[in-house]
């Protein structure tokens, strides 16, 4: 009879095995899947009593999904069974294929182990292929693809006919744990698919909400903002600028965007640019405005870089600072000039001629070929004496300090160097001191007032009879110098008439006429003199021609 309906029990079992397997499949997540592997093996393998064994990260097993007792299932899930302790379970009893079935008579040594357990009391066996109480069979779950890694193991007790499962059973049991093996590896891809998901929106999320911040701290900051293309073709162009850039250079953001800062930059700063540019950090320069004006404004650069292509964008942020620079120019021209006729003052004087002589006396400098002729002791040219000195010059300590300086020549005159002599054809830097003759009775007679705007008139007919090269300082009280470059002793001599005659004519103070007479020093600045030196040698000559010139000459009053 057992034999004939063999096929029948075949059928129905396959049945079974096919709807608890389509329970898996419908299983929405991990969770599901686990309970539905439990349930299955209830419903569709003849067994009281199924648990679920998962694979934890660490190696551990716990009990994920329990059937049959709803009073075990509380007492037992979530429980931990060491890995070591499931490999010994797995490696007894006789293998049924992939299952592994532990009888009483072996099993009772695994009572005491870590692996949590629930057993049913029940009547000993009367026949050999009676289940009992304390067998164990386990249905271990193993990875796709050909290896051997476990996912979990299926427990199961109580067959419902009280008898070992036979072949097409274990059989049964063995591809159930094979189509549970990959309802779990796809429900768990599923789970890890949807926590991708989820941090990949979360990420998406605080991209859109960090891009929004940077728009609006980017639009709305209340200084210049650009964001600028590095390398390629459109090297430096701007990509986006933000309206308070736009205000500042009084340019449209579509007008922008075709430009690079380069472009707008002064012609003097653009070496400041590109240094800023291409290492990044900060810089002061002149933008140009739509107007043709340039403004002063502070870069400070960010170079914003990609792990794989390198420096990308440069974002720049533009401080408008010619309030400051303004302030700045001020104070500097305050420090460098007269406060009373707004000309050079003595220490500005001083600066401006010490940067045109150096310490070697050299009247005439030498050519290299004459250089080099001079070390070998020949003439460089037929009737050419080599120059000698009458000074120590270390090449190796001085030369540096006149690398690309042009000496500074005076004309040759007559013996006693003034400004008298016949005119060599040399050109030189000429310094004329100048001292008014009878502004001190001005002062004394009508007050300081009056002095003043004798002063502030006297500066303004000297600076509009120089070169727009030329220098007209405020040495101190009645006391003016003016240097004039390029200039031979005949032309000196000229330039001291005429800024003569300019002084001579009356002034107008509140209704009054007064005049003030001028006597004229000419020195000559050469290399190897120090600025006072210069200005002591062309004072004395002054003297000398105060001294020299009839009193009736010196008007005053």
């Amino acid at each position: 009879m057992e034999a004939e309906s063999e096929p029948y029990v075949r059928l129905a079992t396959l049945r079974q095995l096919h709807q608890v397997v389509a329970d898996l499949n419908r299983a929405t997540s991990l969770a599901d899947t686990l309970q539905a592997v439990a349930d299955g093996v209830v419903a569709g393998l003849g067994f009281e009593l199924a648990c679920v064994n998962l694979v934890q990260p660490d190696g551990d097993l716990v009990i994920a999904a329990f059937a049959g007792n709803a009073a075990a299932e509380a007492l037992i899930t979530g429980r931990v069974g060491s890995r070591a302790s499931w490999e010994r379970r797995l490696s007894m009893g006789e293998a049924w294929g992939d299952l592994h079935f532990i009888p009483h008579t072996e099993g009772w040594v695994l009572l005491d182990d870590d692996v949590p357990q629930w057993h049913t009391e029940g009547p000993e066996p009367r026949f050999a292929d009676e289940w009992h109480p304390h067998d164990r069979l386990y249905a271990p779950m193993y990875a796709s693809g050909g290896g051997q890694e476990l996912l979990g193991v299926i427990s199961v007790d109580r067959p419902r006919n009280g008898r070992h499962p036979g072949p097409w059973g274990q059989e049964a049991l063995q591809m159930y744990a094979s189509q549970a093996a990959i309802a779990i590896s796809n429900a768990r891809l599923r789970a890890n698919m949807q926590r991708a998901l989820v941090r990949l929106e979360r990420e998406q999320q605080a991209l859109r909400a960090s891009e929004e911040s940077f728009r609006q701290a980017f639009e709305y900051a209340p200084s210049g903002m650009a964001i600028a293309e590095m390398g390629g073709d459109q090297h430096g162009r701007l990509l986006r600028t933000n309206d308070a850039l736009c205000r500042l250079l009084g340019r449209p953001a579509s007008a922008m965007r075709r430009y690079s800062f380069a472009d707008l930059v002064h012609p003097e700063d653009i070496g400041t640019l590109l240094r800023t540019s291409a290492e990044g950090g900060r810089a002061e320069l002149r933008l140009a405005r739509r107007d043709g004006t340039y403004v002063w404004v502070s870069l400070r650069n960010s170079v914003v870089a990609d792990t794989t292509d390198g420096p990308r964008f440069l974002l720049t942020h533009v401080e408008d600072i010619e309030e400051r620079k303004r302030h700045e120019l001020h104070l500097a021209h305050r420090a460098s000039h007269d406060s009373l006729t707004g000309l050079p003052n003595s220490a500005e004087l001083r600066s401006r001629l010490s940067s045109r002589l150096c310490r070697r006396p050299h009247s005439v400098r030498a050519t290299a070929v004459e250089a080099l002729d001079a070390a070998y002791g020949e003439p460089s040219a037929p009737g050419r004496a080599v120059p000698e000195h009458d000074f120590d010059y270390n090449p190796h300590t001085d030369a540096g300090s006149f690398d690309h300086h042009v000496h500074i020549v005076a004309p040759t005159s007559d013996a006693d160097g003034g400004a008298g002599g016949a005119d060599d054809g040399t050109k030189g830097l000429a310094v004329l001191f100048c001292d008014l003759d009878g502004f001190k009775s001005i002062n004394d007679r009508f007050g300081h007032h009056t002095g003043d705007a004798v002063l502030i008139e006297v500066a303004r007919r000297l600076t509009t009879c120089v070169r727009d090269g030329d220098t007209v300082a405020r040495l101190g009280g009645d006391e003016f110098v003016v240097l004039a470059d390029g200039l031979g002793s005949a032309d000196a001599a000229d330039l001291a008439v005429r800024l003569r005659n300019a002084i001579i004519p009356p002034i107008r103070v509140d209704g009054r006429a007064v005049r003030v007479g001028a006597s004229f020093g000419i020195g000559w600045a050469s290399c190897g003199m120090s600025a006072d030196e210069v200005l002591h040698s062309a004072d004395q000559r002054m003297y000398v021609e105060k001294r020299s010139r009839a009193k009736v000459h010196r008007r005053a009053g």
